[in-house]
């Protein structure tokens, strides 16, 4: 993966697209820290599809994602709050 600092970047956006496109993703630095990858399309798409739902997604879902096995209750009965104490 090539790098290349966020100036270089904006001024030559052409040779970095076509650099995306032909080579892969490209990383992009801003004051030597890692900022941000262009990657293209095909791949960014994959990435999505392979990517774990979210938690808002699993929990709006129509069905459930796996089944757990709830066991019997025992005979025993749970002591009140007025009894614990």
């Amino acid at each position: 993966m090539r790098t290349w600092q966020v100036q270089d970047a904006k001024a030559r956006f052409s040779e970095f697209l076509e650099a995306s496109l032909k080579e892969g993703p490209q990383l992009v630095t801003r004051r030597g820290v890692e900022a941000a990858v262009l990657v293209p399309v095909e791949d960014w798409r994959r990435l999505q599809r392979s990517a774990l739902p979210s938690l808002k997604e699993l929990l709006l879902a129509d069905a459930p994602r796996a089944e757990f096995a709830v066991p019997p209750r025992g005979r025993r009965r749970r002591r009140t709050a007025a009894a614990a104490g």
